[in-house]
């Protein structure tokens, strides 16, 4: 009873998890309306609304942020430098390279993640996990590159090197979150206000501030409660309670419904290519995922 019990426990921690991708894919169709606005002020803007409204329920439920806030040092340097450094390498990225081939890069985390888990206690890599993963890679390259050839040009070294920092930034702070599972998920509003600090440090020292109009405030509004807000906290829970493996792959699934939400919206194409590459990330997520929906079905079958 008590492992079918932790199996429903990890299956929820799971599917809360994916919450996250489901967010994340907002992000894209959300950007095109404030793509006027410098990055950093963005970011910073962005965690300083997650913050805000974080503590604010927080205190609504009748939680202490004294409590969340009170959290060993290294959870905080892992949960502030992870949201920001995620943020800051992959913007100096696309500064001095170009923006496919280093999104492309940036995007090897949800595959990081799957080979990284392996690192953690109790956890097993399987040969599907890999696969699914990879598969799921090929899925979003199509995505992102819309079948156009790619060209690596070492002139841009800085920015492929920053995109790489990106990428095993962000897995290495999915997988290493696992060993602060103890801290609660309210702390991310602490590390949601440290990040949009730095965020504004940034800002200043690079940046001229632009003041956003009504429809831009209502973007940021809403990447600040989404994408750039809720989604950490569900993630932040996911990776420390359900499958970090599965987690990782599905993760592709944010290319995919960014993808349709885009073609939703009528600002993109559903090529040949983009259904392929959807059709991969889907397969992909499938196989990574078979143990989880094997043992399911099976748990529902009829006993005789």
């Amino acid at each position: 009873m008590t492992d079918v019990t932790g199996e429903n426990q990890k299956r929820s921690a799971t599917v809360i998890g994916a919450i996250a991708v489901v967010l994340w894919s907002l992000l894209a169709l959300l950007t095109t309306e404030v793509s006027t606005i410098p990055p950093f002020q963005l970011v910073s803007l962005c965690f300083s609304i997650a913050s805000i409204f974080s503590c604010i329920w927080i205190i609504a439920r009748g939680g202490s942020l004294l409590n969340a806030l009170r959290q060993p040092l290294g959870a905080w340097v892992l949960g502030v430098f992870g949201l920001f450094g995620y943020h800051f390498f992959y913007f100096v990225a696309l500064a001095n390279a170009p923006a496919v081939e280093a999104s492309l890069i940036a995007y090897l985390w949800p595959l990081f993640i799957v080979l990284f888990s392996a690192l953690l206690p109790g956890e097993r890599l399987r040969w599907h996990h890999v696969l699914g993963g990879t598969i799921g890679l090929c899925g979003a390259v199509l995505l992102v590159s819309k079948g156009r050839s790619l060209s690596f040009d070492p002139a841009f070294s800085l920015g492929y090197g920053a995109a790489v920092i990106c990428s095993v930034l962000w897995s290495g702070f999915s997988v290493l979150n696992r060993r602060y599972r103890h801290v609660p998920v309210n702390a991310v509003c602490g590390f949601c206000a440290g990040a949009a600090i730095l965020g504004f440090m940034t800002h200043w020292m690079t940046e001229i501030w632009v003041s956003p109009d009504i429809v831009q405030w209502l973007a940021i509004l809403g990447l600040g409660l989404g994408p750039v807000g809720a989604a950490f906290f569900v993630w932040d829970f996911g990776t420390k309670h359900g499958d970090i493996q599965i987690l990782g792959v599905a993760a592709y699934g944010a290319p995919l419904l960014s993808t349709c939400l885009l073609i939703g919206f009528g600002k993109a194409l559903a090529t040949p290519v983009v259904i392929v590459g959807c059709i991969l990330i889907v397969a992909g997520a499938v196989l990574a995922s078979k143990e989880l929906l094997f043992r399911k079905s099976h748990n529902l079958a009829p006993k005789t």
